[in-house]
């Protein structure tokens, strides 16, 4: 039995002003530092051999608490821009609730929660937003449904996360709500519509326990 544990951030300064972030690089608050440190706390006595998280410091700065609170510093830690936060588009920065204002409650759940629904789009791709020179230029975003996202996310897991669970490694992702969204939609094979009801909290550590195929054999989600 081998176990896969992912992570969202804890809350952000963009989450606590209540801004759509996608990949502006913010960190966290105090708050989203003591969750993270409550994260290690409900992982103790886990041990895993691979942390994956993406480019973005809430991302890292979590991850970096959990190992260091686990005494697991010595761990490999992958950073992949596969693993970023849905890009948001022309929303980055914005409020959420000034957005429902001014485009209306219904268009705005539909933009943050369903799976083919674009945001508005940049004019072309910011260089501004987080560490630019990891990203691809050719394939920028200016803006991504949580679809586009998991053309980005899956193939990372695929590529980097399942070799190593069928190589009965335990690993752990630390990410965002959207990169894990996206995770949990593929590993449990919600579909397109369902997948619209799925939340994921800031810092609350999701297990789930897989047998030598990668089928689920048990999960707190």
């Amino acid at each position: 039995m081998v176990k896969l544990v992912m992570v969202r951030h804890g809350e952000s300064i963009a989450n606590a002003l209540n801004q759509y972030t996608g990949w502006n690089n913010v960190g966290l608050t105090q708050e989203g530092i003591i969750q993270a440190h409550v994260a290690a706390k409900k992982l103790q006595g886990f041990d895993f051999d691979h942390v994956h998280t993406s480019v973005l410091k809430r991302a890292i700065i979590t991850a970096y608490i959990i190992q260091d609170d686990l005494n697991l510093n010595y761990v490999p830690i992958t950073k992949s821009w596969r693993l970023n936060e849905r890009h948001y588009g022309a929303l980055r920065g914005l409020n959420k609730d000034v957005t429902r204002k001014e485009f209306g409650v219904e268009q705005v759940h539909h933009w943050r929660r369903s799976f083919y629904s674009v945001p508005p789009k940049l004019k072309h791709p910011d260089p501004n937003i987080g560490p630019y020179k990891y990203y691809d230029s050719r394939i920028m975003p200016v803006a991504e449904s949580l679809y586009e996202a998991y053309q980005r996310i899956i193939p990372y897991y695929v590529d980097h996360v399942a070799p190593r669970l069928l190589d009965n490694k335990n690993q752990l992702i630390v990410a965002h709500g959207s990169t894990i969204r996206a995770l949990i939609k593929y590993i449990e094979g919600i579909s397109d519509k369902d997948i619209d009801g799925v939340e994921v909290a800031n810092g609350t550590p999701l297990i789930y326990e897989f047998d030598s195929r990668l089928n689920i054999i048990n999960s707190n989600r």
